[in-house]
């Protein structure tokens, strides 16, 4: 299977904004809840969000109200807002289907939030 394909990071500061893209292909995604997960140095890749193949979602605690994934039906591709950042945000960022039958992890995106 193909990896998706994330893009959008880069450097901001604290209490800045940037969304992320992610383009899957069209079989995983009309089938699949999507998610965006992140990982941080020496930490474990963790889920952020996700939003199911029918519109709902579901967010990590430490998001809660700043991050918003949606999905874009017709361009296969999931997006995830991400207001308010923290530099606790800081980490690379990946999408995938969440299912056991995922394709391999892409590149991820870097988001850098400096204080």
């Amino acid at each position: 299977q193909v990896p998706l394909v994330e893009s959008g990071g880069g450097l901001v500061q604290a209490g800045g904004s940037l969304r992320l893209s992610c383009a899957a292909s069209g079989s995983i995604f009309k089938i699949y809840t999507l998610g965006w997960y992140r990982q941080a140095p020496r930490k474990q890749r963790e889920v952020v969000a996700e939003i199911s193949d029918l519109g709902v979602t579901n967010y990590a605690d430490s998001v809660e109200g700043r991050f918003a994934i949606s999905r874009d039906n017709p361009k296969n591709t999931v997006y995830l807002q991400m207001n308010s950042l923290k530099p606790e945000d800081t980490a690379v960022y990946y999408c995938n289907a969440v299912t056991s039958r995922a394709p391999p992890w892409g590149q991820g995106t870097q988001v850098t939030v400096s204080s």
